[in-house]
């Protein structure tokens, strides 16, 4: 399935629009990770432990938006749009939101 950005796809213009997908996750991070990333925000440097659980999460979210989409008989999803929320207590869960158009092209 073709997801993009874009509020369209150059040279194959939009059949149907079958309306709105989403995807939604809600990932935790835990104690480790949490105390490993103080420790490189005191010292610098990246956080390779919280990019993973966010990679997981966006990947999660668009695997859902994708299911979504297929269930409503589509080709591709245009316009995606990513946000990303901290959430409960000190900002310890991420929520990923995608969202975008399902459309046949």
């Amino acid at each position: 399935m073709l997801i993009t950005t874009t509020p369209s796809v150059e040279g194959r213009p939009v059949q149907i629009y079958l309306g709105v997908v989403t995807g939604e996750v809600i990932i935790g991070a835990n104690f480790v990770k949490d105390f490993m990333a103080g420790v490189r925000d005191f010292f610098g440097g990246r956080s390779r432990s919280y990019e993973k659980v966010l990679i997981e999460a966006k990947n999660a979210a668009l695997d859902e938006m994708q299911l979504n989409a297929e269930r409503l008989g589509a080709n591709a999803v245009i316009a995606v749009d990513f946000d990303y929320e901290t959430i409960g207590a000190n900002g310890s869960m991420l929520m990923v939101m995608v969202s975008g158009t399902a459309v046949v092209i």
